[in-house]
């Protein structure tokens, strides 16, 4: 293209989906003058053999090598395993923040290295700062905020950050889309992602079922004082704050508070009783290993799609961390992960109990 760079900053293996936003990213590193080569993963998914096929397209029109990294094993392993075993506990995980762990972040990155790469990308909108006099790295926000996110490489370490590129973290999605268009890289308007890729039509439960050959058991719903009041088709069914679908007559709406998957039971209540102030989050990690964050206050977001709520952390400890809302938050879902930022700096984060 005629648009490269001339000074070789090195190897990247960019991860294309073959969505605009990871062609984009590999574009913007050709143009910055490193070596790029696209690595689509296949994980086995419904989607996997377009991805490739899109991925290894955008790749040829930029005059790069395009490889394929077979990740079906580990992503099988690691995060689809995973996800239903928190689910028939009666939690509800996140497998995005668990891919970027132990997939993206991980297994990819681990093989990139393997291959003799010094990096790899990805179309996450955030940013890295590196700080030469200490050699560490900040990972912040995205300046557009609609698509930060940050929210979901909070496991991120100092050793990971040293050997990943993010390039979108200054453009919007409207400039992503400008340049994806007139580089004729892929169709701009593509769909977004789907929010759990391997469950593409969304029904979680029919997909734990299908996959275990374990149908959800039916059992109690109960109030908080521990009454019966009704039966509930299997607390994969159910998610913390739900309100449609439970089926209950009652004089106020009922909305889900509580799982139980010992007792099998799902307990209801009014929608005040989704209010908590304070959670525990365990497996925390901190970007920063040696930063100290007992006593301090920090924005945190209790899921993806929610707005930092100012918060203390009250105590931390051999990896987890009480903390500490200034107001209520509506429900705290175990499995969720919180995570604390200092202004635009992403701190760390955990799994909420």
């Amino acid at each position: 293209m005629s648009d490269i760079g001339s000074e070789n900053k090195g190897k990247v293996l960019v991860g294309m989906s073959g969505g605009v936003d990871s062609c984009v990213a590999a574009l913007l590193l050709v143009q910055q003058g490193y070596t790029v080569t696209g690595g689509t993963m296949d994980i086995g998914s419904a989607g996997s053999s377009r991805d490739i096929a899109d991925a290894a397209d955008a790749a040829s029109r930029m005059g790069i090598e395009h490889i394929t990294v077979d990740l079906k094993e580990s992503f099988r392993e690691n995060v689809i395993e995973h996800f239903m075993r928190e689910y028939e506990a009666g939690r509800t995980p996140n497998p995005c923040v668990v891919c970027n762990r132990t997939i993206k972040m991980g297994a990819l990155m681990d093989k990139a290295l393997k291959l003799g790469f010094d990096h790899i990308a990805t179309g996450h909108y955030a940013w890295i700062v590196r700080d030469p006099s200490t050699g560490k790295s900040e990972l912040h926000k995205a300046s557009y905020l609609p698509k930060d996110q940050s929210y979901v490489l909070y496991n991120l370490s100092q050793e990971r950050l040293s050997h990943l590129l993010l390039p979108l973290g200054a453009l919007s999605k409207d400039e992503v889309r400008k340049i994806a268009s007139e580089h004729s890289l892929v169709d701009p308007h593509r769909g977004e992602s789907q929010d759990i890729c391997f469950i593409p039509d969304g029904d979680y439960a029919a997909y734990v079922t299908d996959k275990t050959g374990r149908e959800s058991v039916p059992g109690d719903f109960i109030d908080t004082s521990g009454n019966v009041i009704g039966r509930h088709k299997g607390i994969t069914r159910y998610t913390v704050g739900q309100r449609k679908g439970i089926g209950i007559a009652a004089d106020q709406p009922l909305y889900v508070l509580a799982k139980d998957a010992v007792r099998n039971t799902v307990t209801l209540g009014p929608e005040s009783e989704l209010f908590r102030t304070d959670l525990v989050v365990t497996d925390v990690n901190l970007i920063d290993r040696n930063e100290e964050v007992a006593g301090k206050r920090f924005q945190v977001k209790i899921r993806y799609s929610a707005k930092p709520s100012d918060a203390k952390i009250a105590e931390f400890s051999d990896g987890s961390a009480k903390i500490v809302f200034d107001a209520p938050q509506r429900a705290l879902a175990p499995g969720q992960s919180a995570v604390f930022y200092d202004g635009t700096r992403l701190v760390g984060g955990g799994v909420i109990q």
